[in-house]
């Protein structure tokens, strides 16, 4: 997955613009996976030495040139207002700043995220597991909330959300918004299930979550132990641009795969990336998967991207912008999983 949805939270914080660049590059992506690997294998270590590198670099990359010819200038489809929440409490001393997302089309429902949280650190991009999806909400993570929102009537039972990143926004919002049994919110990287379950105590204090059990603990792909821990225990399975690191694409589709019940569901927001997106779903049907990819799942979406192509191509590139939806299931789809 990482992650605000404004570009004002985006200008904030240092750590964002690695982050950033990173999703520019794309390909130099030995980044946002969040999300799976062993520790101390030869791609795990280049992807660490490419991010430091990113970090070293990072006055370079705040300079008003770099950010004046960035392709990256795309941060939010708008879908969530965002308001910062002063603290009420004189002996809070620490640098947390909070922050009340919205739902602007639904806004009967928010989530509190916790913001301003500090730069990288060169000791922590080398000995964690990943910190790109540490930083704000990306635009397939706020679509994918969104869309929950939008469809929560299609929620039931147990709802796993993978690589969330650090603030899993659309798992809270599955949590607040359907009537759901339980939602496991994960990520495989530590630091990210530390501010995770700080979001979750925040939220259950502010008597957001009802009757629904949240949970987080570290989730990595290709780790046996942790997903065979859920094999076949959830219902809906959802993960937002995970799937562009070409040594765990295989993982992602088998933990996909393994946690699903036999009725369940997955949900993927991805942009196309180039080839990515393709690979993974070719992925996806060697594993027996039925797969149904969606471009226009949802109008307000529609309309931004629509907006954006006409009047933002110097900001804007569907390939890495626009989140297609894929859903995945065991078994045919019926057609009103969807709709």
């Amino acid at each position: 997955m990482e992650m605000n949805s404004t570009s004002t939270a985006e200008k904030s914080d240092p750590a964002s613009t690695v982050r950033r660049h990173i999703n520019e590059d794309t390909c130099a992506a030995n980044s946002h996976s969040s999300r799976v690997g062993t520790c101390g294998t030869p791609d795990v270590a280049r992807a660490r030495w490419t991010l430091l590198r990113q970090v070293l670099r990072q006055k370079q990359m705040d300079s008003p040139e770099v950010k004046q010819v960035s392709v990256r200038r795309f941060a939010t489809f708008d879908l969530f207002s965002r308001k910062r929440l002063v603290t009420q409490d004189p002996s809070d001393t620490s640098d947390d700043q909070w922050v009340e997302y919205r739902s602007v089309y639904f806004p009967e429902y928010s989530a509190l995220l916790r913001d301003n949280l500090g730069p990288l650190r060169v000791n922590e991009v080398l000995n964690s597991f990943d910190n790109t999806g540490n930083v704000c909400v990306w635009p397939s993570e706020e679509v994918m909330a969104h869309y929950c929102l939008q469809k929560h009537h299609m929620f039931k039972g147990a709802v796993c959300e993978l690589g969330g990143g650090m603030t899993c926004l659309a798992g809270l919002m599955v949590a607040i918004c359907a009537d759901v049994k339980e939602v496991l919110l994960s990520d495989g990287n530590e630091k990210s299930i530390q501010n995770v379950r700080r979001l979750i105590d925040r939220n259950r204090q502010a008597g957001k979550f009802g009757s629904t059990h949240v949970s987080t603990r570290v989730v990595r792909w290709d780790c046996e132990s942790d997903i065979s821990a859920l094999e076949g225990h959830f219902d809906i399975v959802m993960c937002a641009d995970c799937l562009f690191l070409d040594q765990y694409r295989a993982s992602l589709v088998d933990a996909i795969r393994r946690l699903l019940h036999p009725n369940g569901m997955a949900l993927v927001f991805a942009p196309l990336r180039g080839e990515t997106l393709g690979l993974f779903c070719h992925l996806a049907e060697q594993a027996g998967l039925c797969i149904s990819q969606h471009q226009q799942y949802d109008a307000q979406v529609w309309d931004v991207h629509l907006k954006m192509v006409r009047e933002g191509k110097e900001a804007y590139d569907e390939n890495i912008h626009y989140p297609l939806l894929i859903t995945l299931t065991k078994g045919p789809q019926p057609v009103s999983l969807t709709q």
